[in-house]
C-alpha cells in the first residue's frame, strides 16, 4: 500500500489557551480505514480540520502523498482531500443537489459553470448515500442525519483519494449507520485512504484496520485496531469499566462494566 496521508510532530492551540494537543504522528495508507478515538473535547474535529488544511497547526506538518498541504492551494487541496463534518449550519436555502453538486467546485474552470457530468456525478453520489429522495429538497429542511448524508455526498462527488470524516454516523439512525459504515469500508476497498473520528469502538472493530487513541493532549496509542483497542486501553481513555467480547467468530462488541474507574 501506498502511504497516502502522513501527519508528523503536530501541535495546535487556539490563542492564548494551552495546546488542544502536541506531537501528534499518524499515517494512513490507500485502501485502508484509520478510526480516531478518544473522549470529548480531546481535539478529534480540530486534527481533521488541520489535515484538511482548513485549521493552521503551531507545529508539525501534514503530507497528502509527498505534498505538504500547506503548500497546496484550496482547489489542489480540494481535489486531494474531502472532509466531512459533523456539523454544518447552512446559510443560503440551496437545494440538496445544489449542496452536492458545490463538491464539484474544484475541478471547474475559475469561471466556469457545473457541467452535465457534474450534476450526473452529484445524482449518482446522492444513491449511493441513499438520499437520492432529497434532491430537490431545501437543505436548510432537511434534519440532522439527512443533512450528514447529504455532507457525505459532497464529498463523494469532489472524487478525492483521501476520505475525512468527523463523526460520520453521529446524527444517523440504526440503520444508515450500518449503510455507511459499509459504504465507508467499500470505498477503502476501492483504493481511497479514509481517516474517521469515532466514539464507537465497535465501529472501529468493524471496518477499521488501524486505530488511533487521542486523549489529555497527547496520542495514546496507535497501530492495528485489534492490538491497540484493549479492555486496558479503553478503560484508561473513557475512564470507565470495560469488557471486549468476541461474538460470532469476527464481531467483536464493548460493554461498559457499569463503574467508573
Amino acid at each position: 500500500m501506498g502511504l497516502i496521508l502522513r501527519i508528523e510532530e503536530l501541535g495546535f492551540a487556539y490563542d492564548g489557551k494551552p495546546p488542544v494537543w502536541t506531537d501528534v504522528n499518524l499515517s494512513a495508507h490507500s485502501g485502508e480505514v484509520l478510526s480516531i478515538l478518544g473522549p470529548n473535547g480531546t481535539g478529534k474535529s480540530t486534527l481533521l480540520r488541520c489535515a484538511a488544511g482548513l485549521e493552521t497547526p503551531g507545529n508539525g506538518r501534514v503530507f497528502a502523498g509527498e505534498t505538504e498541504v500547506s503548500a497546496l492551494s484550496r482547489r489542489e487541496a480540494a481535489r486531494r482531500i474531502a472532509f466531512v463534518p459533523q456539523m454544518h449550519t447552512p446559510i443560503f436555502s440551496f437545494s440538496a443537489l445544489d449542496v452536492v453538486v458545490m463538491g464539484r467546485t474544484a475541478h471547474l474552470g475559475a469561471f466556469s459553470s457545473p457541467s452535465g457530468r457534474d450534476f450526473r456525478v452529484a445524482r449518482e453520489a446522492l444513491e449511493t448515500m441513499g438520499a437520492a429522495h432529497l434532491a430537490d429538497v431545501s437543505y436548510d429542511e432537511t434534519s440532522g442525519g439527512e443533512r450528514q448524508l447529504i455532507l457525505f455526498a459532497r464529498a463523494l462527488a469532489q472524487e478525492a483519494d483521501i476520505l475525512l470524516l468527523d463523526e460520520p454516523t453521529s446524527h444517523l439512525d440504526f440503520g444508515n449507520q450500518a449503510r455507511t459504515l459499509a459504504l465507508i469500508r467499500s470505498l477503502a476497498d476501492r483504493g481511497l485512504t479514509v481517516v474517521m473520528t469515532t466514539h464507537f469502538p465497535d465501529h472501529a472493530f468493524g471496518i477499521s484496520e488501524r486505530t488511533c487513541l487521542l486523549a489529555g493532549g497527547r496520542v495514546r496509542g496507535s497501530g492495528l485496531t485489534r492490538e491497540i483497542l484493549t479492555p486496558e486501553a479503553l478503560t484508561d481513555l473513557y475512564g470507565l469499566g470495560v469488557d471486549i467480547h468476541n461474538l460470532e467468530g469476527e464481531r467483536i462488541v464493548c460493554t461498559a462494566k457499569g463503574e467508573a474507574v
